[in-house]
């Protein structure tokens, strides 16, 4: 495991402070805010911590962003054990930063069992091989980013994506809201199944609402572009593992109200689907002459 992986791991596991009370650390990853994911996967995991014994596996969990967090103040979170029965436990988990919410989550957890199958079939695309990852990319355009960012954007990053017919985020042109990418972690995991639920949560968050901007010909890296993510839900299918390529297979449906919809699917190579994803998020245009 890398170094960055393993940091990542840590940084996702919020200490306990209490009973249902845990404190969380942060990291700056040169985004204007606390990145959502972070937050997400370390509720996940806090809420994990509260479960009574048996074998209980995440199978969703659904999240509103409520305030944009900093990367300089630590995070607590409160766990409500809502349910524990005997198929499923259900916990609401509210993540605060000086002594305000700034997101709450429902997740829901299962005891294995078998059942009715079927599945939407993996896109044909190309797989991983040859694709270069988003570090690469960055680091070919390392002088077109901000300094003060620069080299965060260009840093060994613990989770490897690699994206098929990238978007230029400094010059995007019209493209159908489509977007596939392969991703897995920089590293060999444990065989402990709620680190790799942990790590999905947070890396769906990533490549997801830019998605919804591609007809529009804007991206991210645009100046006039004020982005954030207000919602937030995954759906657990299938076992799978965060150090195996995962395809992400990306599609926004909509725009409209200042607002994009995106939805994403995950599978492993095998083909199988393992995860189900939405999010809706702010998409606003801005005009910098006017703004305060």
């Amino acid at each position: 495991m890398s170094e960055v992986l393993q940091d990542l791991v840590t940084l996702l596991k919020p200490s306990p402070l209490g009973e249902n009370t845990f404190r969380g650390e942060t990291q700056d990853l040169g985004f204007r805010a606390l990145f959502g994911g972070q937050v997400m996967g370390q509720s996940l995991a806090a809420a994990m911590q509260t479960l009574p014994e048996g074998d209980w596996q995440a199978h969703s969990f659904h999240v509103y962003f409520m305030l944009a967090g900093t990367v300089t103040d630590h995070l607590e979170f409160e766990i409500d054990p809502l349910r524990d029965g005997r198929s499923f436990c259900t916990r609401q988990v509210k993540a605060i930063q000086n002594g305000r919410a700034i997101l709450t989550m429902i997740c829901s957890f299962q005891q294995p069992e078998d059942g009715f199958e079927h599945q939407a079939p993996m896109p044909e695309v190309k797989g991983p091989d040859g694709i270069a990852s988003q570090v690469e990319l960055a680091r070919m355009f390392r002088d077109y980013f901000p300094e003060k960012v620069r080299d965060i954007y260009t840093a060994d990053k613990p989770i490897e994506m690699r994206v098929i017919d990238p978007v230029n985020i400094f010059a995007p042109t019209k493209k159908d809201p489509v977007k596939y990418l392969w991703m897995r972690a920089d590293g060999q995991l444990p065989d402990d199944y709620d680190v790799h639920c942990m790590l999905l949560a947070y890396a769906t968050d990533f490549n997801l609402l830019p998605t919804s901007l591609h007809p529009h010909a804007k991206s991210y890296g645009q100046k006039d572009m004020q982005m954030a993510s207000l919602d937030h839900s995954v759906w657990f299918h299938r076992p799978f593992r965060m150090d195996e390529w995962l395809l992400y297979a990306i599609d926004s449906p909509n725009a409209g109200g200042g607002r994009g919809f995106c939805r994403g699917q995950v599978f492993n190579q095998k083909g199988e689907l393992v995860a189900s994803v939405a999010q809706e998020g702010l998409i606003r245009q801005i005009q910098l002459d006017k703004k305060s």
